[in-house]
């Protein structure tokens, strides 16, 4: 039997039972026994057939005839029977429909029966129709209710409606356009199947479907769309019992929610925003018209591409609306004339946040209960300052390049995309008029649950602050029609679409150099070094623009391997303002800063300090920097000998300078006697603060421990570094304000406030707050001298340069900063020798910080001591060195007070006063080998390069820091020699100069 023939038959069987009994329809068939079973269902279905065509007035005999005396008079070149014998088709026309018993007939009851079974067999449910929850998109709102972006499926940006909120008017032109006899037939529309049959036979141009609204949704959201006899035979069956479950607005409101309509828009309230900057229910009639036109080809009858052929496809709607008494033939004239009333097409591309935005639908899953924020059209409320997101994305963007560039790690791995075969396309179309002044954007309706004075349109999305900086280019810009490189370019979607670096065309290339176009359509010289040779023409490639001599030039840039993380968070209530996961969101979607930990090395060394200030230690209590040796654990494995970066020790220094400049030893000497009396309490106390203030949810009960060796979430570090800027309480760091859908609010934050971490009181989180920003005057973060009345902080950095953090704190807000390459291979990749928190994430904070400044963060000195912090402190005068208490001038150190108000004098409770004569006086010497942390104030030296000037402007930034009180001569004098601290005159010998692991300066610096 002919395949072709085999598969009308059983679509045949299909239809006949759709609309004979389409109550009982059956999917499966014995082919052995039911062939008479087949056939007399066969010759019901033609029978009924037959009435339909006499119904649409016409004699199937006659077109039979015409088309056996000349097939081609009724087929022209149509493929619709290509392959079949016509006479075959002939002869089972009179075997089924006139009751003959023709001897040479083709049918054979198995394989129709076998290609049915198959075709029919495991069928979705057609009463999960009923219950199905369309896909929409929910519409980010940032923390000033603007919009930010729309998150969606992607065929599901759409915004679901009742259909009883879909004027009358607009269904009736659906209806009247698609399926005139929706609301009479049981799903399948036989008059339909008869005319698109006879309308493909007789022309052969685009083909007619004839396929119901009802089998419109059962193709669009459950048998799929594939153009197969199989897909239509399943259609037909599931359309034939959707019927049976739903009522007919049932399936109207699931049609038009569904269906795509051009632009983007899936669903009739997405396309009427779309189109026409409104809600379906304010839709005129001719806006009617033409979105009942779109879904027979959305793209065909495009107004934006095709206006002529959407102005006819309306006309036609229009005049079918008049047939069916919808709309008054004036009002049909009256649409004629009207004209198409399109608003600009505005597309919204998402550019930044889309780790955050990945954060939210998390949050939303755990918190507000969502399967995801595309289950359904939700407004979104996030805590997301949007102008500081996007500088946080591009400046730590732009620190992994560099740092890749300056450590010679850079590689070239080829350009993004390539536009040659889009430039063909367009050269071969007509060519571009003079590009014009792009009208102003429409102002959108505000989103469903935004606040009534959220600001709207364009111009509220814009953050506070200054406009971005960047080399203002000279040259003048190019008039006339636009090349089409550059309408290529315009269209383009970059891979990496969230990498704030301009996109350039390569133009030329050889020996006379690389040109390359811009997006505003000069042409400017490349330095394309690391690529010289493997860049095609058309090829895309990032680039950093500068003024060259002769005019400008574009650097070509080159993406790194190296990743980083920022966050940003509100101190008080745990908002996160920005988050930036990675360099790049279509690279790895693995969010940095909430689903993977990282060592976090010094960083958690205030964890230890805070355990040895709440335990009545005072910041200039003296502790040994020297070798020290802690005993196993309970007996059990091996003694812990831990060693500063530079292998060496200072001797006694005060609590102060042994955070300020990092030393693991002074950290490592606080577990014997410094927080308890045995280091094993003294590490279970470090342990409980660390479960208490939820840094982890198990502790490693192991000595390295202390120095960051356990890994961490970067928000939960966060959240510590915010509670010592509260004085000991942590908020609950969250991204997720609000949900809301239509006038329903589903989530809204319960907006707790911060609890107290209860084992260390206020006084002992003030002192450690007094000594994080002793780091940002004197100590590893030196380089941000400038900003530290503002700013307290620690450096990090893990075992073998693995990691390298900063994480600091103003009154408002912290900021974390991380660097490092993944491990998810298994290896640990190291930054390289001397690439320190100090070095690689103390710049990244500073450009962060000033950019929370630009965008609406308050900008104030760190907070003095609350009252309650307050009663319990005095200050008094030190030399900041050896600590000792001065009778006028010094430095101002913050002391804890007894109960009865007396000053807990601590200072040799570590070293006896005693033990200090006995030492040698070379073993007193800082072993950071520099004098206040700093250089000599005439040493000019910007550690920085090119990232000093944007940081600290062109003068250099200043590295020292003049206390608040001014301190007396140091007791040691000059960088390399010491005298005793005792008085004597006696001058020690130079020792060499050493570095800790996370200070900044070096002899050969990157930036």
């Amino acid at each position: 039997m002919n395949p072709i023939l085999i598969k009308l038959f059983a679509t045949a069987l299909t239809l006949s039972q759709a609309t004979t009994r389409p109550d009982a329809i059956r999917t499966q068939f014995d082919p052995a026994r039911d062939g008479p079973e087949v056939v007399r269902l066969l010759r019901d279905g033609c029978a009924h057939m037959r009435k339909a065509f006499d119904i649409e007035d016409i004699n199937l005999d006659d077109l039979i005839s015409t088309a056996m005396e000349d097939p081609k008079a009724v087929a022209g070149d149509t493929k619709i029977l290509q392959g079949l014998d016509f006479g075959e088709l002939v002869t089972s026309y009179k075997q089924f429909c006139k009751g003959e018993n023709p001897p040479n007939s083709p049918f054979e009851a198995k394989a129709v029966i076998e290609f049915y079974n198959k075709a029919a067999a495991d069928l979705p449910d057609a009463g999960a129709l009923k219950t199905l929850a369309l896909p929409g998109v929910s519409t980010i709102l940032d923390g000033r209710g603007a919009r930010f972006a729309e998150t969606s499926e992607p065929n599901g940006r759409r915004v679901t409606v009742p259909i009883a909120q879909v004027p009358a008017m607009v269904r009736k032109a659906f209806i009247a356009a698609e399926d005139k006899r929706f609301e009479s037939h049981k799903g399948i529309d036989e008059r339909g199947v008869i005319r698109a049959f006879i309308g493909n036979l007789a022309s052969p141009g685009r083909p007619a479907g004839g396929s119901t609204i009802t089998q419109q949704v059962v193709k669009n959201l459950s048998v799929g769309d594939d153009v197969t006899y199989e897909r239509k035979i399943r259609e037909m069956i599931v359309a034939a019992r959707a019927e049976q479950v739903m009522t007919k607005p049932e399936i109207l409101g699931l049609y038009l929610n569904g269906i795509y309509l051009g632009r983007g828009a899936y669903g009739i309230e997405m396309a009427a925003r779309s189109y026409f900057g409104k809600s379906v229910g304010d839709l005129t009639v001719p806006e009617a018209a033409l979105l009942a036109g779109m879904p027979k080809g959305p793209n065909y009858y495009s107004p934006d591409r095709y206006p002529e052929r959407a102005r006819e496809r309306r006309a036609y709607v229009l005049s079918r609306m008049k047939e069916e008494g919808v709309i008054t033939e004036a009002e049909t004239n009256a649409a004629f004339q009207s004209d198409l009333g399109l608003v600009p097409l505005e597309r919204t591309r998402q550019e930044a946040g889309f780790h955050f935005v990945d954060h939210l639908g998390r949050e939303a899953r755990t918190l507000a209960g969502l399967d995801s924020l595309t289950a359904g059209s939700y407004t979104v409320r996030a805590t997301l300052n949007a102008g500081l997101q996007k500088a946080t994305e591009t400046i730590l963007q732009d620190g992994l390049a560099r740092y890749e560039a300056a450590t010679g790690r850079a590689r070239f791995e080829g350009p993004e995309l390539n536009l040659a075969e889009a430039v063909k396309r367009i050269e071969a179309a007509a060519p571009a008029p003079a590009a014009p002044e792009p009208p102003p954007a429409p102002i959108q309706p505000a989103p469903a649950g935004a606040k009534p004075d959220a600001p709207k349109g364009k111009a509220a999305a814009r953050p506070a602050g200054p406009k971005p900086t960047g080399p203002k280019l000279t040259g003048p810009k190019p008039t006339g029609p636009k090349p089409a490189w550059q309408r290529a370019l315009e269209t383009a979607r970059a891979p990496l679409y969230d990498v704030h670096w301009p996109l350039a065309v390569v133009l030329e290339t050889g020996q006379k150099g690389t040109r390359v176009g811009l997006a505003d359509g000069r042409v400017v010289g490349l330095n394309a070094a690391q690529a010289r040779g493997r860049l095609a023409p058309y090829d895309v490639v990032r680039v950093a623009l500068r003024e060259g001599k002769g005019g400008p030039r574009a650097d070509l840039r080159v993406r790194p391997q190296v990743q980083g993380a920022a966050l940003v968070l509100e101190n008080r209530t745990g908002r996160i303002l920005a988050m930036a996961g990675g360099f790049s969101y279509p690279l790895s979607q693995l969010n940095r800063t909430t689903q993977s930990v990282r060592q976090p090395g010094s960083t958690l060394k205030p964890l230890t300090y805070l355990a040895a200030l709440s335990g009545g230690l005072q910041p200039n209590t003296l502790v040994m920097d020297a070798a020290v040796t802690l005993p196993p654990i309970g007996g059990v494995g091996q003694s812990w000998s831990p060693k500063n970066y530079d292998g060496g020790g200072s001797g006694a220094i005060t609590l102060r300078r042994g955070l300020e400049h990092s030393k693991n030893l002074v950290t490592a000497q606080l577990l014997r006697g410094g927080i308890a009396e045995r280091p094993e309490q003294s590490l279970k106390r470090v342990c409980d603060l660390a479960l208490e203030a939820q840094l982890y949810a198990e502790c490693e009960r192991y000595y390295p421990f202390v120095l960051g060796a356990q890994p961490v979430r970067m928000l939960d570090l966060a959240a510590f570094y915010a509670a010592i800027a509260n004085e000991g309480e942590r908020p609950s760091p969250y991204a997720l304000e609000s949900v809301t859908q239509g006038e329903r609010t589903l989530y809204q934050h319960a907006g707790r406030g911060p609890v107290r971490i209860g084992s260390a009181d206020r006084v002992g989180f003030y002192q450690l707050k007094s000594l994080l920003q002793g780091v940002t005057q004197r100590g590893t973060a030196a380089a941000l001298a400038r900003f530290s009345p503002y700013v307290a902080g620690k450096t990090g950095t893990s075992e073998d340069e693995n990691d390298a953090w900063f994480v600091g704190f103003t009154n408002e807000i912290t900021i974390a900063v991380w660097m490092g390459y993944d491990n998810a291979d298994g290896r640990r990749r190291t930054l390289g020798r001397g690439q320190t928190g100090g070095h690689l994430a103390v710049p990244l904070y500073g450009q962060i910080l000033q950019a929370a400044w630009a965008n609406g963060v308050p900008k104030s000195p760190l907070a003095p001591p609350t009252p309650e912090a307050k009663r319990l402190i005095a200050d008094a005068p030190i030399d900041l060195r050896s600590g000792q208490r001065m009778a006028g001038g010094g430095f101002m150190e913050h002391f804890r007070l007894q109960p009865d108000g007396r000053l807990a004098d601590t200072q040799y409770r570590l070293v006896p006063q005693e033990s200090l004569y006995a030492m040698r006086p070379d073993a007193e010497q800082d072993g950071d080998a520099v004098v206040d942390g700093g250089r000599p104030e005439d040493d000019r030296y910007d550690p920085f390069g090119d990232l000093g000037r944007q940081l600290f402007g062109d003068g250099q930034p200043p590295l020292r820091r003049a206390q608040p009180v001014p301190a007396p001569e140091p007791l040691w004098p000059g960088r390399g020699a010491t005298r005793s601290p005792f008085g004597d005159d006696e001058e020690v010998v130079r020792r060499p100069r050493r570095r800790d692991p996370d200070y900044f300066f070096g002899e050969d610096p990157t930036y």
